[in-house]
């Protein structure tokens, strides 16, 4: 997962708003309980990540994690070979939120607090005991979502394939206005499945770190690398070599997102990530800077969000049909300021957007961020 700026300009207010909501959720009581001895406590700072226990039963585990630093943070509970199994971002200073994360089997893992949001984080050994069985082997319908999800992940494989190839043709050919045109469309289908992705290690930053966000030495490559180039420096002799990466990682990234198997919990956490996405880097114009095309990544998020939730909906309308409703209204408010912005087949340049228009997003995400914080306690209801 890529790091992100600090600063986020007009929509300050409401970004933070996102994460207060999420942290008052206070969910259901089985939930809370989830994993053996109750919620893991972590205490994330300036300079350190205190992890209440270093072990846990198979099972679903809950972290609770307390920002007491002065920057915002994320925390992250990884695999061997740095597989992500679960993770919350933007924790602001003071503010606490829950993840809750399915480990069915025992070994070691990593947990990591990364203030600021960059590198590899403040890492420490994470030990599960035993081994559990899978919701979705007890329950059809988590079974059925997590099908269903994979299925809409293939679905955008071969897209994402296509139009980077059609990108990287035209970035190599010189021919700039082709490259530019496709752009956008390329990273709809990225943007959609960006929690698989991020998933795969270093192939997410290679593909999709931007420029402020690197850390000292780190190369920049991929799509953003290429933008620079189309928008703003003009193509450079390394651009064909930089836009050949690029596809052989969404290459990679796309032969082993057809295999790989999420959790319920995963889709539920990814969903609101996908949210987070939009909040830190899509609203703020900081993520399309060079090329001003953010309302397109905006809008592939929300849409990947969407289909996570679609493919949990029978379950979540089972437990909570409130919930349920609520999250579906609040999607269509968001999905209505989208099509507001409409130009033709994509969308009007964030540069021309007014700070009332900008304001209206970032409310209109505040209020969808808050219960989709509320599904992953739903699906880890027992």
């Amino acid at each position: 997962m890529r790091s992100r700026l600090q600063h986020l300009g007009v929509c300050l207010t409401g970004l933070a708003a996102i994460s207060t909501l999420a942290a008052c959720g206070g969910g259901d009581d089985k939930a809370a309980a989830a994993g053996a001895g109750g919620p893991i406590t972590v205490e994330a700072k300036d300079d350190g990540c205190g992890v209440q226990r270093a072990e846990a039963q198979a099972g679903t585990i809950t972290f609770e994690v307390s920002n007491k630093g002065s920057r915002i943070t994320e925390f992250y509970l990884y695999a061997e070979g740095d597989r992500i199994m679960g993770e919350v971002e933007n924790i602001a200073p003071g503010l606490t939120r829950r993840l809750i994360v399915e480990v069915p089997d025992g070994g070691r893992y990593q947990t990591s607090c990364r203030p600021g949001m960059t590198g590899d984080g403040i890492r420490a050994d994470f030990t599960v005991k035993g081994s559990a069985s899978r919701n979705t082997d007890d329950n059809a319908k988590l079974a059925e979502a997590t099908q269903g999800y994979q299925r809409y992940v293939n679905a955008q494989v071969q897209p994402l394939l296509d139009k980077t190839g059609e990108f990287v043709t035209a970035v190599k050919a010189g021919k700039v206005d082709a490259a530019k045109a496709v752009y956008p469309v390329a990273r709809t289908y990225w943007e959609r499945i960006e929690p698989v992705a991020e998933s795969f290690g270093d192939l997410d930053p290679r593909t999709d770190s931007r420029e402020a966000d690197l850390e000292p030495g780190q190369a920049f490559t991929g799509f953003h690398r290429l933008e620079k180039d189309l928008w703003v420096s003009g193509l450079q002799p390394d651009s064909g070599k930089v836009a050949d990466q690029l596809l052989a990682d969404v290459t990679e990234i796309a032969t082993r997102a057809k295999t790989v198997a999420f959790t319920p919990l995963q889709l539920a956490n990814g969903a609101k990530s996908l949210l987070d996405e939009v909040a830190t880097g899509k609203i703020t114009g900081e993520e399309d800077t060079f090329s001003h095309t953010d309302l397109w990544d905006f809008q592939a998020n929300v849409e990947g969000s969407q289909a996570a939730i679609a493919a949990l909906r029978p379950l979540v309308q089972e437990r909570d049909a409130a919930l349920a409703k609520t999250i579906d209204e609040k999607f269509a408010a968001v999905t209505g300021l989208l099509d507001k912005q409409r130009d033709g087949d994509g969308y009007k340049l964030y540069d021309k957007l007014t700070q009332a228009e900008i304001k209206a997003f970032a409310e209109a995400v505040d209020a969808l961020g808050e219960p989709i914080s509320k599904v992953a306690e739903v699906v880890a209801q027992k």
